[in-house]
Formats: C-alpha cells, sequence, structure tokens
C-alpha cells in the first residue's frame, strides 16, 4: 500500500513529530509532505523517507520565516497531487490536513489542535502581536477561519489528540472525532530508581504560553528549589525574574539522558501550561514522579488529581504556591505512590496508540468502500 504523510512543517523535532514517527512504524515506507523541511535541524530524523516541500521551501529563510506565511499556506498545501496514492495520514494543527484527495483516496487527518490562532486563541495572539501583524490579522483570518472550516469537511475520519481538543474541534468544525491519546516514549524516559533529591522541575520550550513564569515565581515565593530545562525566546525574561535566587537553575538545552536524570531525581514536575494534550506530564509520571499541573486541558486527562499529583485552578502565582504546599503536605502522608504513577503513565503506550490507530484505518477503508 502507497501511504503519503502530511505534516505541518518540519523545522525541529518536537511532540508532533512523535507522532509521525509512530506513523512510520505502520508504514514506513510512506512518502512525507510538508510546508518546509530544515534539513540541518532534523538531522537524523525521517531520513530514509522521501520528502516533499511546497512551492513556500523555495523563499529566501523559508524555515525561518515560515509562521509568517499563513495567508498562503492553504494553497501550498492544496497544491499536493496524492493521485497514486492509496492512503494519505495527516498530522496537522495548522494546514496540514486541508490538502486534497481524490474521492477513492481516504484521508485521516491526527488533529494535535484546529488552529489555535484562527480561533479561541485569536485575541491572545492578537494582544501579543506587533502593530503590523495585528493589521494582517484583522485582514485575512475571516478567510482563514472559513478556509479552515471548509477543508475540515474533506476529512473522512478525524482523529483528536485528547477528549480536549475532541470538544474543540465539534465546536469550530461540527464534526465528530475519536480520541487517540499520544504515547510517552519509554525508551527515552523510565523510572531508574535514584534517590530523591530536594528540587522541582519544569521542562518546556521556553515561549510565553507555557507558563514557566509561574513555577519561577512560585518557588521563589516559596524559596523551593526549581531546575529550569529547556531554550526559548522567554529565557532572559525568566532570568530576570529570578533574579539572584540561588533556587532557580537553568540548564538551557538538555540531552534525553540529563533530562530523565532531572525527573528521576525531582520532587515533582511543576507543569502550569494549557495544553492541548502536553505529554511532559506523562513523561515525569513514568519515571515514578507526581506532577504539579494546571486543572485545564490536556492536563485534566495525563494527571489523577490526589493520586498522580496535584491540579491548580488558575494561571496565577499563589495558586501554584499553594498546589506545592498542598502536594508537600499530601506526600508527607504518603499519599503518592510510585508504582501507581508509574503504573497510570505506561497505559498510554505506543503499542496501544498503533493497535487503536491500525482500527481506524480499516474503519475509514470500510466506510468509503460504498
Amino acid at each position: 500500500m502507497k501511504v503519503a504523510i502530511v505534516h505541518d512543517w518540519l523545522v525541529t523535532y518536537g511532540g508532533a513529530e512523535t507522532i509521525v514517527d509512530l506513523f512510520l512504524r505502520i508504514y514506513p515506507d510512506a512518502d512525507i509532505f510538508t510546508l518546509v523541511h530544515d534539513k540541518k535541524k532534523m538531522k537524523g530524523h525521517f531520513e530514509n523517507n522521501k520528502i516533499y516541500t511546497s512551492s513556500l521551501q523555495k523563499l529566501p529563510k523559508a524555515t525561518k520565516i515560515y509562521t509568517k506565511l499563513l495567508k498562503f499556506m492553504p494553497k501550498a498545501f492544496e497544491e499536493f497531487d496524492f493521485s497514486g496514492y492509496d492512503l494519505v495520514i495527516c498530522s496537522s494543527s495548522s494546514c496540514a490536513k486541508g490538502v486534497i484527495t481524490p474521492p477513492g483516496i481516504p484521508q485521516i487527518a491526527y488533529i494535535h489542535s484546529p488552529m489555535r490562532y484562527a480561533w479561541d486563541l485569536y485575541f491572545d495572539y492578537k494582544k501579543r502581536s506587533g502593530k503590523l501583524t495585528r493589521f494582517f490579522m484583522n485582514k485575512w483570518m475571516s478567510n482563514i477561519r472559513l478556509w479552515d472550516y471548509v477543508s475540515s469537511q474533506r476529512i473522512d475520519t478525524i482523529v483528536a489528540n485528547s477528549k480536549y481538543i475532541s470538544r474543540r474541534i465539534k465546536k469550530f468544525w461540527n464534526l465528530p472525532s475519536t480520541v487517540i491519546y499520544p504515547p510517552v516514549n519509554t525508551e527515552r524516559f523510565y523510572c531508574e530508581n535514584l534517590p530523591e533529591e530536594d528540587y522541582y522541575v519544569t521542562f518546556s520550550r521556553l515561549v510565553a504560553y507555557k507558563r514557566v513564569d509561574l513555577a519561577v515565581s512560585a518557588c521563589k515565593k516559596l524559596g523551593k528549589k526549581l531546575v529550569v530545562i529547556g531554550a526559548g525566546g522567554e529565557m532572559e525574561n525568566l532570568k530576570k525574574l529570578a533574579g539572584n535566587s540561588k533556587d532557580i537553575i537553568f540548564t538551557g538545552r538538555a540531552s534525553d539522558e540529563e533530562v530523565r536524570s532531572y525527573l528521576n531525581k525531582c520532587k515533582a514536575l511543576i507543569f502550569c501550561a494549557e495544553e492541548d494534550f502536553g505529554i511532559t506530564p506523562l513523561e515525569a509520571q513514568i519515571c515514578g514522579r507526581p506532577v504539579i499541573g494546571f486543572k485545564k486541558g490536556g492536563t485534566l486527562e495525563t494527571v489523577k488529581d490526589g493520586i498522580t499529583g496535584v491540579l491548580f485552578e488558575k494561571q496565577e502565582t499563589d495558586s501554584v504556591a499553594d498546589s506545592i504546599i498542598k502536594f508537600e503536605k499530601l506526600k508527607e502522608n504518603g499519599v503518592f505512590n510510585k508504582e501507581t504513577i508509574i503504573e497510570h503513565a505506561a497505559s498510554f503506550s505506543e503499542e496501544k496508540f498503533i493497535s487503536d490507530f491500525k482500527k481506524i484505518v480499516d474503519e475509514t477503508f470500510q466506510k468509503i468502500k460504498y
């Protein structure tokens, strides 16, 4: 069977790209179609597969400015020709799901999120944008929303990465979806039974919406040691927020081995983002460590409050600080059991993901057969 995998862009390897890797576990010879491809940053990934890029790849510095090209993305994805393929699988949080396939070729879209900047987070993005960006958002976004809705109607089967995203798909596209959770990578993260040390961890790209600032400010307020793992545009702002505190440590980018070691020895992971799913809490839990997380989005589906972690109500410093205090009291009372935490995370397995996705493929072929 000749399979095409469509992904928004290949400029860095993150959570969405691990899903592409899982599709390739099922269809190792699949071709990949994407908006732009940064070969240098993606070195070591997908090198055994043919990768087709859109016409936007030809633009100077395309892999750096691609986020500014939203207006041109729909046309770029619609230019891909899937004649001769037997199955098209899309991995999408932007425009990848908008490709056009012939009626006899099933299209399955794994949706990480309907594009946030067009729908529910439109006003947040607009507020944080410069004057020129706001001008073009006002000018173009209505047409982008219209295309996003229309193109969603072409999909034969929609798979959502969480119940939270399934609800957003229903809200914005008025379509049903099946939830298949992303799995935790047990080759990268696992329990090493290392002795616990007196610090907390926050681990993510350092960008504004991840709200790492809340973890920093809460730990600074309480005098708790926090290890901040990751890099990004918010690094300097976070360092300024930490000030002269010796309790806040910034590691920058870290290897898998370093991250795994920090997670295995920490008291808990602090996770303040409102994520569509968010794999990081599961990576901490598979290492046997609890999570202090924001009680919204995918975290509600990956952390069991009072069993595998503690959830806080508001994205505010005091709310995070109160949850840390609550966590420590529960911990002193022996509430959190390492084996229970690991067992919960292990239920989000690669084997289950692959099995469930294969079932979706079979059902889709049956659905379009007639």
